[in-house]
């Protein structure tokens, strides 16, 4: 009897064992299935956010796309033609499509704080031309080494004579790897990075993403990329400062071609102009005086009555010594050229920077000019209004390298599709100078990180939250 109770508490305690072990097994292969779920979900969870950038990407591309065409009809349409349009004539900034948002980043002539973004478009011609600028301008471009200038002027000419501090083809088969000096034009100013004695802190300055904004990792010494001074000013690097696209156009908007003031005829092609802007008889004195004639002693000719052929090196040359007023000078204008066209500087929107590099202004007058500037209560469409900063002497000595008038624009378009995701960035270069506006330039920009700053993100942000 007491071996039969035994037996069967054996067996109660061995079923009791086996429905153990089988619970276990259950719950082991209930964790490892619940894993399994939420291993799926999680990966499932990431493709779906990872398809949902995607959408957003596509959603910024896009409207980069429209944001460019529509730049191209802003500047098709601009009322002055040859002039930066006003920030307030166009939307450059959080301008939605559909459910993109796009911006045009662009710097200003503002006195606002460094940290403070701007939006709009940029005039090429503010910035200095590396395929025309000489020796002694370049040199004066902040950061500028000696040596990156004089390779500058090395890279771009058509023979293998080393500039004094530059560097030749010779030079640059020691690198690793070896290559040639260009010898020709440059087509980029990223080609600048292929310059012998180029350096990010010289190119970039503390301004690595090219927003002209004083970014926190740009103000905080050296904890973070790039090195900077941490004084609360942007210190900007070459690349924002020049340019290889400015060049005057050659006909104004009714394809009449403007006219030379260098041009050996000049003086008798003028006379029509000036006779439909300020009548016969002011014509004739304005003409007599050019040619150094008994109309006044602000010609380069002989005196006595007997005209002489005076060749003009720049419009503002043949404004300071025709001894027209600025009403009569701003009405011919337009239809006047410099004999060069290529790489002048747009004195009515450069920096103090870009200024400062242009003979007869120089460090010393540069600041005083963009605060005349400033301080004029009109648009500027004009140069006359640079006579009254410059004695005689700078004035004309600066003349042949500035213009007032802007054919080539850059539209630096970024984005960012629903709730703030999938930023894009990318620049254009629009030319006008045949009429049409036509892009000769594109690159994208989206891998120099976030170039809206702080205040855009925080409303991205924001509204993402709120959605």
């Amino acid at each position: 009897m007491k071996i039969r109770v035994i037996d069967q508490a054996r067996a109660t305690a061995s079923t009791r064992s086996e429905s153990a072990s089988v619970l276990i097994i259950v719950l082991w292969v209930s964790f490892g299935l619940v894993a399994l779920t939420l291993y799926f979900a999680h990966s499932m969870s990431l493709d779906m956010r990872a398809a949902d950038n995607a959408v957003a990407s596509l959603e910024a591309e896009k409207a980069i796309e429209g944001a460019a065409r529509y730049v191209s009809n802003v500047l098709a349409t601009v009322q002055i033609q040859g002039v930066l349009p006003e920030t307030n004539t166009y939307y450059n900034a959080a301008l939605p499509v559909g459910d993109a948002t796009f911006w045009l980043i662009g710097p200003t002539d503002s006195q606002d704080a460094p940290t403070v973004s701007h939006f709009g478009l940029v005039d090429e011609a503010s910035k200095l031309n590396i395929n025309t600028a000489t020796l002694a301008m370049i040199q004066t471009l902040p950061l500028m080494t000696p040596e990156f200038a004089a390779s500058i002027i090395d890279w771009r000419d058509t023979n293998e004579t080393v500039t004094e501090n530059g560097a030749e083809s010779e030079m640059y088969q020691r690198l690793n790897p070896p290559y040639r000096c260009k010898n020709a034009p440059f087509e980029t100013i990223e080609e600048l990075r292929l310059v012998y004695g180029a350096d990010l802190g010289i190119l970039f300055g503390e301004d690595v993403n090219l927003n002209g904004v004083l970014d926190l990792n740009e103000n905080d010494g050296a904890i973070s990329p790039p090195f900077d001074n941490q004084n609360g000013r942007l210190e900007p690097g070459i690349l924002s400062l020049v340019t290889v696209y400015s060049r005057d156009a050659t006909t104004i908007s009714n394809t009449t071609q403007r006219l030379n003031v260098g041009a050996t005829n000049f003086q008798q092609r003028v006379a029509t102009i000036l006779q439909n802007a300020v009548g016969a008889d002011r014509a004739n004195t304005v003409l007599r005086r050019i040619a150094g004639g008994t109309g006044g002693g602000g010609g380069r000719g002989g005196g006595g009555g007997v005209p002489v052929v005076v060749n003009f090196t720049s419009v503002l040359d043949f404004y300071v010594r025709s001894g027209l007023s600025v009403t009569e000078f701003t009405q011919i204008e337009d239809q006047l050229r410099n004999p060069n066209t290529n790489g002048l500087v747009n004195v009515n929107t450069a920096s103090d920077y870009v200024l400062s590099c242009i003979p007869g202004i120089g460090v010393d007058k540069a600041q005083s000019v963009v605060a005349s500037r400033r301080s004029q209560t009109k648009p500027l469409t004009s140069v006359a209004w640079l006579r009254d900063v410059l004695d005689q002497t700078s004035l004309l000595q600066a003349a042949p390298y500035l213009t007032g008038k802007s054919y080539q624009f850059t539209a630096d378009i970024a984005a960012v599709g629903h709730y703030g995701r999938g930023y894009r960035r990318v620049k254009f270069i629009f030319d006008t100078s045949a009429g049409t506006p036509r892009i000769v330039f594109r690159q994208d920009l989206t891998h120099m990180g976030w170039a809206l700053g702080r205040d855009v993100r925080l409303s991205q942000q924001m509204l993402a939250n709120k959605l």
